[in-house]
This record gives C-alpha cells, sequence and structure tokens, in this order.
C-alpha cells in the first residue's frame, strides 16, 4: 500500500483488508483529489472497512469536510463500512448532514376536493378577507375621530415628510405623462375629427375627457405605482423588522403613528395633483392642434375654455379625493399585514398596487352611473 509522505497532514495505510487514514497536524487547503484515487483504485477492491483515526488532529477547515465526504460518498457506492466515531464531533454531525434526506417540508399535493368543500373553503377565505379589511376601516374610522378631536398620535413631521413625498415629488412624473395622454387624445381625436373637418373640436374632445375622469385616473395610476406601493413597502419592512411589534409594546396606536399621516397626505395631494394633470393634459392637446395640426392658438383655447365646466371640473376633482383614499388604504393595509419574511415585502407592494388600480376603476363606473343618473 502506498503510503504518503511523513510531512503529509493524511496519510493512508491498510492492513488486514481495513484502510486507516491518519489525521494528525494542521489539515488545511488540504489536496483532496491527489488521495481520493487510493480508494477508487481497483487493488482496493477488496477492503471491507475505512478507519479514520485523528492523531494529533489540530486546526482544520473545509477541506478535511471534503476529504471525508467524498471518502464516505465513495465508501457507499461500493459497499464499504466507514468508522467516523474518532473524529470530532462537529465534524461527524456536518458529514451526516450533508448525508441527510432534505428536510424541506413536503408540499401537500393539490386535489380538488368536492362541491361543498371548495364553497366553503372560498367562503371561510372571502369572509375572512372582507372581515379583516372591515375591522381596518374601522380602526381608520376611530383613528379619524381621534384626530378631529385633538387627541391623536400623529406627528406633524410625520405628516409634512408624507406630503412632501406625494405632492412636491410627484409633480414632475405627473406633468409628463399627463401632457403625453392629452398629447395621445388630441391624436387619436383629430384622427377622426378630420374626417368631418371638424378638427377644432379636438380643444373641446382633450378637455372634457382629461378634466372630467382621464387625469383623474392618470394621476391615481401613477400614485398607486409611486406611492401606494411605498407605503406597503415601508409598513412591511417594519412589519419584518419587528418595529410594528415594538409600538404595540410601547402602546402606539399603529394606525395614528402610521396611517393617518400618509391618508391626509393622500387626500389633500390628489385633487391638487388631478388639477395640475388636467391642465398640463390640456397644454398638450395645444400642442398637438396648433403646433402639428394648424389650428389658430385663438381658436383652440376659446373652444377649450368653452367646454371647461364646472361640473366636469368638480367630477374630476371628485375622483381624485376618492383615489386618495383607496390608493392610501390599499397600500397601508397591505403594508399592515405583511408577513415576516423578505419575500412577503414584495408581495405586499404588488397586491397594494393591484387592488389599488381595481378599487379605482371599481368607484370609477360607480361615480359614473351616479352622475349620468344625476344628469351632472
Amino acid at each position: 500500500m502506498h503510503t504518503s509522505q511523513t510531512n503529509n497532514p493524511v496519510e493512508f495505510f491498510s492492513k488486514n483488508g481495513v484502510i486507516y487514514i491518519t489525521l494528525s497536524g494542521d489539515v488545511l487547503t488540504y489536496n483532496v483529489e491527489k488521495d481520493l484515487q487510493k480508494i477508487n483504485e481497483p487493488a482496493q477492491a477488496e477492503v471491507l472497512k475505512i478507519v479514520f483515526m485523528p492523531d494529533g488532529l489540530k486546526a482544520w477547515d473545509s477541506s478535511l469536510i471534503l476529504l471525508v465526504y467524498e471518502v464516505v460518498r465513495i465508501a457507499k457506492n461500493k459497499g464499504i463500512e466507514v468508522d467516523l466515531s474518532k473524529l470530532p464531533q462537529n465534524l461527524q454531525d456536518l458529514v451526516n448532514m450533508a448525508f441527510e434526506v432534505d428536510r424541506k417540508p413536503e408540499h401537500k399535493s393539490s386535489s380538488i376536493g368536492g362541491l361543498l368543500e371548495i364553497i366553503g373553503s372560498v367562503t371561510i377565505g372571502l369572509y375572512r378577507a372582507v372581515s379583516g379589511f372591515l375591522n381596518f376601516l374601522g380602526a381608520i374610522t376611530l383613528g379619524l375621530g381621534r384626530f378631529l378631536s385633538f387627541r391623536s398620535i400623529m406627528r406633524g413631521t410625520d405628516f409634512c415628510a408624507a406630503l412632501e413625498d406625494c405632492g412636491p415629488k410627484a409633480l414632475a412624473i405627473v406633468s409628463l405623462i399627463s401632457f403625453l395622454v392629452g398629447l395621445i387624445l388630441a391624436f387619436v381625436g383629430a384622427v377622426q375629427l378630420q374626417t368631418f373637418g371638424a378638427q377644432i373640436y379636438v380643444a373641446s374632445l382633450v378637455t372634457v375627457g382629461m378634466c372630467r375622469i382621464m387625469g383623474a385616473i392618470m394621476v391615481g395610476i401613477i400614485m398607486a405605482g409611486r406611492t401606494g406601493s411605498a407605503y406597503a413597502a415601508t409598513i412591511g419592512t417594519m412589519q419584518v423588522n419587528e418595529e410594528l411589534d415594538a409600538l404595540q409594546t410601547m402602546g402606539l396606536s399603529q394606525i395614528d403613528f402610521l396611517v393617518m399621516p400618509r391618508l391626509l397626505a393622500l387626500i389633500l395631494a390628489m385633487p391638487i395633483l388631478t388639477m395640475l394633470a388636467d391642465f398640463m393634459g390640456m397644454v398638450g392637446g395645444a400642442f398637438v392642434g396648433v403646433f402639428l395640426m394648424g389650428l389658430p392658438y385663438q381658436e383652440y383655447w376659446k373652444y377649450a375654455f368653452n367646454a371647461f365646466t364646472l361640473n366636469n371640473f368638480l367630477v374630476g376633482i371628485f375622483h381624485g379625493f376618492c383615489f386618495g383614499i383607496i390608493i392610501a388604504l390599499c397600500g397601508c393595509y397591505s403594508g399592515l399585514n405583511c408577513g415576516r419574511d423578505a419575500d412577503s415585502v414584495g408581495v405586499a407592494t404588488t397586491r397594494s398596487v393591484v387592488y389599488a388600480i381595481v378599487w379605482m376603476i371599481v368607484v370609477t363606473g360607480i361615480i359614473t352611473v351616479i352622475c349620468q343618473e344625476v344628469g351632472i
């Protein structure tokens, strides 16, 4: 049997069908491959057992773990017994753990149950979702009551920071998107109106469309993706870091401390951003009408101002007000109900945006039907 040099911390020797692997000194950055061949050699087919014998073993690193692991793996494939009992216990534990079966919990196979089971699970899930959101709305109502009665613990600095984030910092993106939406509306309208020689009515089309609904919807979508998702991510991260638990332990209301500043800031900022979006949309339409279609500047703005009615303006502002409430509620609710891991923060952020957009469309349909019935 080949024996390695004396300065080698790992030495192999065989006796009576047993391979002894002695370990001495420091086994650091050890070259495993050069000695594994001694286990794989055909001459070792009669080997019955492999024994690790630490003899003055001192420091060791992952290279020793790799050696022991590979020896055990090769021995298992050849049906050879391996004795690790003399190795340090922590080394034995690491090697044994490497050969254990994956201890991840088994995923239960999803089987479709009976009709009653499906209806029951859906009903229970819906009940829990609705009851949880209604409890949240109740807490918000109580928080508003405390705010109006000057008993809220909401800090003015938090409100100002939230207002700055959803107000001045959002002006640029809202202005750009609204300008482009007005420009697109003018292009789409011009294609049809030019066939009748009525391209001057592009001004009326853009003004009514932006002021009544499109301005508010575009601001709502922008703020849902920009601000609502930020609310969910911020509060969700606080949930992961157990900061929400700390607030509860200190007896501080999460609604007053986290939700109310963000809710009031969006309620105040959304109507103002909606007015800005209306104006920038009209400017975008004017850019197309005046510079690309050659319409007289004075005539364009004359038709635009004639189409600008107080009813259309107030309907758009009311849409913005409602959208502000929806975005803040969806963002904060998703954050407060976030899980305890990093992946849950991403899920909560996505959920807040989806919920906000869906509910904005639903509310838009409801308001449109009501306005149509009332005649506004």
